[in-house]
């Protein structure tokens, strides 16, 4: 299992959720990504796209200056 980090602070909707569907298609199935955001829409389109897509909010932490993002890829 891997652990990746993808910084996506600054980028707007759609971008967050089209880099982290385009992230999770290089990992293998269990891996880990933790995602950083501070587009507003991602803390309702990234667990979206999770539950959309079959991969698990391991996490979901609103932060100052945006939101962080744990997500297991699903099978």
């Amino acid at each position: 299992m891997t652990e990746t980090l993808l910084d996506l602070k600054g980028l707007k909707c759609p971008l967050p959720v089209l880099k982290t569907r385009k992230a999770l298609m290089r990992l293998n199935s269990g891996d880990q990504l933790t995602v950083l955001t501070t587009d507003p829409m991602a803390e309702i389109d990234i667990p979206h796209f999770c539950r959309e897509n079959g991969h698990e909010l391991l996490a979901a932490e609103k932060l100052e200056e945006g939101h962080r993002f744990q997500l297991a890829k699903g099978g």
